[in-house]
């Protein structure tokens, strides 16, 4: 495919939005830089997770370990690795291992489904793949070999040599594989525009770059709570930015993060420092912090949001509820700029925007004819410096689509990436988001092509056209299909269909099967109109069984004030009905509300029928004492007694966090 040609006349303006210079001197990859570290400081604290935590010297014995093992099973430098571990010490040994062993790693969701896990790992060609003990049997029709993360003390005895034969020859202090800047240092998936997952490639002299520019803006060591799963490219930031500055890493592990209550008592623990998370957890967190009561989060330093706008409310919420100084910053940056392109940093409410650009990256605002526009006008986002990844993986088209040649740069051959998000410059030189140019949107922090769904969904048997559009809160998908018949085919099953092809959430919380589309003057569906129409909130009331009793219809109540929904079935799981993660918290908060309970979320996510959950809080899972780290009954009445009085206040008068 012929790339487009760009051209800069000489008198053009140069575009606003370049970032500070980084700071001078050599980039080693950060895996070097965590092996100097272990070195200089080898009993520091690294990582930390559960109740387990690991020393810099041990994490690096550790990643030794995985890169011996890698090497025995053929992983080679240039090779690829896939990692499907559960977030824990172990999946950063991982990374850090696959690395050493001059390889790129290759992180894949453990709550995907099979489908998608084999998909990914596939599409990557990997060499081999990292797993535990919990993730192996998922694999079993992969043909590389699997290496599991744990089986390190039988890896060692072979690195000392194995009689009769011979050992890989490493010197003791040696960080691995030596490699260049223009090596792979990863690869992350996001969703493809085809319907197939597409693979971003991140060398190297990109990853350093990105990861120096979060030193500069965040110098220190962070003590930083990692919530994303590796997987997920913020993971990235918190990773090789904590651990590069000698830092202290806390892992949550997946029953934490669906509780945000225990998120809280982490961050209390650890005197977490820096925290990084989408906008909607973070509600969620002062939510949880401020019913706690006390000064829960009062060692945080940094609290760094992205992955979804940032509400201005939150803005407020934030300086109102916390006494100690903590900084609020908004970041902004898709996966093939390596993680962030732009920033702003509040130190007290104000207007909200996606801020200038990091040290390292150039910020263009380019017209259909990639001439740049003028300070108040709409444009299109395009990214330069040193951040811009290699492409993505297999895909030449793809690539010289939106990896385009920057005739702006002062070096030759830089290039530019085209994000296809619109912008504007405000009149003191920040950013201002406009939303997309295609039907790409943000679910819950993740990048999700609605044309993807929308082909899987038409693809179905029973299904004539498909159309998805995001609700206004930015949370769900709703579906909207037309029959290709006269019998329409039954949504839940249409729902039941997709979780086994995609992502839960790529999986619409609700499907609506309708005679006609709204259309455009075009003759298109009228996106517009049935955007409105996913919005629309029916009555909340619901019919449940009389035999069933008053919790039943008081649990079956907070369920349908939840999901929006009129009819609640009592024996249907709350994802299928349209849940997810975030709205299990509200959940929570609304059973306390009908049924004067308040069950610990660890133990809604393990009953998600309203059968079993009234069956749970007849027995007695109501109570919090022993499953999230609160306390007695008592304390949780006094709890909640705390969070009905600072209901009751202004927000700016209860200083609860």
């Amino acid at each position: 495919m012929a790339r487009p040609t760009l051209i800069a006349p000489a008198r053009t303006p140069r575009p606003t939005g370049e970032g500070e210079p980084l700071p001078a001197g050599p980039r080693p990859p950060v895996h070097e830089l965590v092996a100097e570290f272990a070195r200089a400081d080898p009993a520091r604290i690294a990582v930390s997770s559960g109740a387990n935590s690991i020393t810099y010297g041990d994490l690096d014995d550790w990643a030794a370990d995985i890169d011996a093992m890698l090497t025995e099973a053929g992983v080679d430098r240039g090779g690829r690795v896939g990692v499907l571990v559960e977030p824990s010490l172990g999946m950063v040994a991982a990374a850090l291992g696959a690395m050493r062993c001059g390889a790129a790693y290759v992180p894949v969701d453990v709550s995907h489904p099979d489908a998608r896990v084999t998909d990914i790992l596939l599409d990557a060609q990997v060499d081999a793949v990292l797993v535990s003990d919990a993730s192996r049997p998922r694999l079993t029709g992969l043909d590389a070999p699997l290496v599991l993360v744990d089986a390190t003390s039988a890896a060692r005895e072979r690195r000392a040599g194995p009689p009769g034969g011979a050992a890989r020859s490493r010197e003791p202090d040696s960080p691995g594989v030596l490699v260049a800047a223009d090596e792979a240092a990863y690869l992350i998936y996001t969703s493809g525009s085809t319907g197939e997952p597409k693979g971003v490639v991140v060398e190297h002299g990109q990853l350093a770059a990105s990861t120096l520019a979060r030193r500069t803006v965040y110098p220190g060591r962070p003590v930083f709570l990692l919530v994303s799963p590796l997987a997920f490219d913020s993971s990235v930031a918190g990773l090789w930015g904590t651990l590069t500055a000698g830092g202290h890493l806390v892992v949550a592990t997946p029953d934490e993060v669906r509780d945000p209550e225990r998120l809280v008592e982490l961050i209390e623990h650890h005197r977490v420092t820096q925290l990084l998370c989408v906008p909607s957890l973070y509600s969620v967190l002062l939510d949880a912090a401020r019913s706690l009561g006390g000064r829960r989060l009062s060692s945080l330093e940094t609290v760094v949001v992205a992955g979804e706008p940032l509400p201005p409310e939150l803005v407020d919420r934030h300086f109102s509820l916390r006494t100690s100084p903590t900084e609020l910053v908004n970041e902004y940056g898709p996966t093939e700029a390596t993680v962030w392109a732009s920033y702003q940093r509040f130190t007290a409410p104000g207007p909200v925007s996606i801020g200038r650009a990091i040290p390292g990256a150039r910020l263009y605002l380019l017209d259909d004819r990639m001439r740049p526009v003028p300070p108040g006008a709409e444009g299109e986002l395009f990214i330069g410096g040193a951040g811009v990844s290699r492409g993505y993986h297999g895909r030449p088209d793809a690539t010289a689509r939106a990896f385009l040649d920057d005739p702006f740069a002062a070096t030759p051959g830089a290039r530019m990436y085209r994000t296809g998000d619109r912008a504007r410059w405000n009149a003191d030189g920040t950013l201002a988001f406009l939303g997309r140019r295609d039907h790409q949107v943000k679910v819950r922090g993740h990048r999700v092509e609605l044309p993807v769904i929308e082909r899987q969904l038409a693809d179905l048997p029973g299904v004539r056209e498909a159309v998805v559009v995001l609700d206004a809160a930015g949370t769900s998908l709703t579906g909207f299909v037309l029959a290709a018949s006269d019998s329409p085919p039954d949504p839940d099953s249409l729902r039941e269909q997709l979780a086994v092809r995609l992502p839960a959430v790529m999986v619409p919380a609700r499907i609506v099967c309708l005679d006609v589309f709204p259309r455009t003057v075009n003759g298109k569906a009228d996106r517009a109109a049935l955007q409105a129409r996913a919005d629309e909130r029916p009555a909340t009331a619901t019919t449940v069984p009389a035999v069933r009793g008053d919790l039943a219809a008081q649990v079956a109540a907070a369920w349908a004030e939840v999901l929006k929904a009129s009819h609640v079935p009592l024996d249907v799981n709350f994802f299928d009905l349209g849940g997810h993660s975030l709205a299990m918290f509200q959940l929570r908060e609304a059973l306390e509300t009908h049924t004067g309970k308040r069950p610990p979320v660890i133990a809604l996510f393990k009953h998600t029928t309203v059968a079993a959950q009234v069956a749970m809080l007849r027995d007695g899972g109501g109570s919090t004492e022993g499953a999230d780290g609160i306390g007695s009954e008592r304390r949780a009445a006094a709890r909640r007694a705390r969070a009905l009085r600072a209901r009751r206040q202004d927000p700016a008068q209860e200083a609860a966090t």
